[in-house]
């Protein structure tokens, strides 16, 4: 049987969820910062425009992930790729940014929680009573502790947290920024090297060539077949060629002693061997459109940018509603003295509401505004650094591919011209020409050769930009 109090009881308890809903509700509060959506990038293409034979367009799984400099094949530049993850002191410095990024996150999610002090006193006081002229003294012992709290009504301290995760999820992506610029940076100082090596073999065959020449000249002279004239040319030639040497050891010298600063290793002390020829030029295979926007950690920072911005619009519009602080304190007092000895205990509990500023000049709404450009601006940033993305891959494509071709007409040059030299120089012997057709044939010869070097350096150093441009495999760290 229903009793009238039971009904009565009956009656009341929705009323009561209802105000623990409401209170819950109030408690956990609302988001006051925008939905986030990151801005779409219209006509993403299926495939990149200017991939050839030497960069084919394959699924994104088949791209070089982790220690991707192992595409360009060269034992070499592994080794050395491999110590500027422990020698690197601007890779320190880019960790030791992020570890200060992950740590604002931690400040930021103590705002979630109590905040509660300990206070203790101890005084030695002196009191005159001037009806009698005496002083009296007594001590005055007193310890407490506070709590206060302030519930997260309007979002503010988790849009706060939401910033300071997007900032640190940036400053992750910008370590990798770091890393894969150091390590393409690396890349291309390596095969810079190896194309100095390349030319300080050519010109060193090519001095002893002219010594040749020289010697056959001076015996031509002596015998008087020849010209002073001549001899002064094929002397030209020589030390022409000795003065381009030495610039070419000093380049390789400096290039030598950048590749040690990039791994964290003395000058004085480091050395890589030389080497005669340049290194095959790979097939860079080349990752799909769609996703190159997730493997460039320069756009995820832009991204993560943005996504803090967003953040802290929420943060500016809760400066627009009141904050509700709840709060305790306790703690007791005790006075000892020939006046007085007592102790007493003192507390306090309840809510305390912070002063709302009516005017403040607009200050909250300029502040406001601030937030709102802020995220304008890094929304235009994240567009501008998703085209630069694509922008280097096409531009790498087309100089691999292109440069290709160039390789191979230079080739042929190469290959017409040393035919040039000997045909000048077996004339100038039987004497049907004068040595300037031998010098003007050489000269032409070594051009060529130094030509074929440089495009063959630009076709390395464009793959080791080519696959930085793809964001190397900064996903797999």
């Amino acid at each position: 049987m229903v009793t009238p109090s039971d009904r009565a009881r009956a009656d009341m308890a929705p009323d009561w969820r209802v105000g623990v809903m409401l209170l819950m509700s109030l408690l956990c509060g609302c988001n006051l910062a925008p939905r986030y959506r990151k801005p779409a990038l219209p006509d993403i293409p299926a495939t990149f425009r200017e991939t050839g034979p030497w960069t084919p367009a394959r699924p994104a799984d088949a791209m070089q992930r982790g220690a991707w400099w192992t595409v360009m094949g060269n034992d070499d530049l592994n080794r050395l790729e491999d110590g500027i993850e422990h020698g690197s002191p601007q890779l320190a410095a880019a960790v030791a940014r992020y570890d200060q990024a992950r740590a604002l996150v931690r400040r930021a999610r103590a705002e979630f929680f109590p905040q509660i002090d300990a206070t203790a006193s101890a005084q030695r006081e002196r009191a005159l009573f001037p009806a009698t002229g005496n002083y009296y003294e007594y001590r005055d012992y007193a310890s407490g502790g506070t709590v206060s709290w302030e519930p997260d009504i309007w979002g503010r301290i988790r849009n706060l947290v939401r910033a300071a995760r997007a900032n640190a999820q940036a400053g992750a992506a910008d370590l990798a920024a770091v890393r894969l610029s150091l390590e393409g940076e690396l890349g291309d100082d390596y095969f810079q090297l190896r194309g100095l090596d390349a030319r300080i073999n050519l010109l060193r065959q090519t001095m002893a060539a002219y010594e040749a020449a020289l010697d056959l000249t001076t015996k031509r002279f002596v015998g008087g077949a020849a010209n002073e004239l001549d001899v002064g040319r094929a002397r030209t030639q020589l030390t022409t060629t000795q003065s381009r040497l030495e610039q070419q050891v000093a380049d390789r010298a400096l290039i030598e002693h950048a590749i040690a600063v990039l791994i964290g290793a003395q000058p004085s002390t480091f050395s890589i061997p030389s080497a005669t020829d340049l290194p095959p030029v790979p097939v860079i295979p080349v990752t799909a459109p769609s996703t190159l926007l997730e493997r460039r950690p320069d756009v995820a920072v832009a991204e993560r940018h943005m996504a803090a911005a967003n953040a802290r619009i929420g943060v500016a519009r809760a400066a627009f509603f009141p904050n509700i602080t709840l709060g305790a304190n306790a703690g007791s007092e005790t006075t000892t003295s020939a006046l007085a000895s007592a102790g007493t205990g003192i507390w306090a509990l309840g809510p305390a509401l912070a002063t709302l500023a009516i005017f403040d000049g607009g200050r909250r709404f300029a502040n406001l505004a601030v937030t709102h450009a802020e995220y304008a601006q890094a929304a235009a940033d994240y567009r501008q650094a998703a085209l630069n993305a694509f922008r280097e891959v096409e531009d790498q494509l087309a100089l691999l591919n292109h440069l290709a071709n160039a390789a191979a007409r230079q080739d042929e040059a190469v290959s017409a011209a040393t035919r040039t030299d000997h045909l000048a120089t077996v004339q100038y012997r039987e004497g049907a020409v004068d040595y300037l057709q031998v010098v003007i044939a050489q000269t032409a010869e070594l051009q060529a050769r130094e030509d074929l070097i440089t495009v063959n350096t630009r076709r390395l150093v464009s793959g080791i930009d080519l696959v930085r441009a793809m964001g190397g495999g900064w996903l797999n760290r």
